[in-house]
């Protein structure tokens, strides 16, 4: 079983709490990514990352000096988000943070799939953007079915809680055999269940950490999950797509 989740834009330099182990599978092509990131004007990475002259500066300088295999801060601890938050690697005991190093895999734009523990260099590229490069207009084609072969040479099922935009660069490549699981965290409002970003971030967030603590391993064991007030809801639920439902309303 391999767990797959979303990165986060804001990350940080952490060298002091883990040691990062490994280096990323890619780190080639993200050698790459650097590379015609910096052939870029200043101007061009702004309208690239969608962001603010006060974000895009010290991301610009960040990128000149940018070192891809020295000084590097475990994957797992180099996101700052509300998953990340939630999920809480820092305060883990060892055989969690095994579990996770074992079956957790972070998408990445950048850097295409990363475990946990493996080295990271700050950076800002989402997986939509419109990076050109290699002959690919943008990154879905640049990474093509690579991701997706890398979890399916190391598992027959994958539990999908990253959002969509980084899920479509793995679910679409899967070949059949290998099992694509998708949890839905929501509320049932008006006949519809609706999904709300920061909440489903602190769900998913929390479900890994929650697996980590039990070990589970089995499609089986999820629908157990109900902390912060989620309870499964089977009515609504398939063999692709696992619901759990928040407050009232829940068949």
């Amino acid at each position: 079983m391999r767990i797959i989740i979303s990165p986060a834009k804001k990350m940080k330099i952490d060298t002091d709490s883990f040691e990062a182990d490994s280096l990323p599978a890619f780190l080639d092509d993200a050698e790459r990514l650097k590379a015609a990131l910096r052939q870029l004007s200043p101007g061009e990475l702004k309208a690239l990352w969608k962001c603010s002259d006060a974000i895009a500066e010290p991301n610009i300088e960040r990128l000149r000096t940018m070192d891809l295999r020295h000084c590097l801060t475990p994957a797992i601890l180099a996101y700052v988000g509300i998953q990340y938050q939630y999920m809480a690697p820092g305060v883990l005991e060892t055989a969690p943070l095994a579990y996770l190093k074992e079956h957790l895999r972070i998408l990445s734009g950048f850097y295409g799939i990363l475990r946990p523990f493996d080295g990271v260099a700050p950076y800002r590229l989402e997986m939509q953007a419109r990076l050109a490069v290699g002959g690919c207009a943008n990154l879905y084609e640049f990474w093509g079915d690579r991701l997706a072969a890398r979890l399916a040479g190391e598992t027959d099922w994958v539990l999908n809680l990253a959002s969509r935009e980084y899920s479509k660069a793995v679910e679409p490549h899967l070949p059949s055999g290998v099992r694509f699981l998708t949890c839905t965290f929501g509320e049932r409002k008006g006949g519809k269940i609706v999904e709300k970003g920061m909440l489903c971030k602190m769900a998913r967030g929390q479900m890994v950490r929650w697996m980590a603590e039990r070990a589970v391993s089995r499609p089986e064991e999820l629908p157990a999950f109900s902390d912060l007030g989620y309870r499964f809801s089977e009515a609504d639920s398939t063999e692709r797509n696992l619901v759990f439902l928040k407050g009232e309303g829940m068949l």
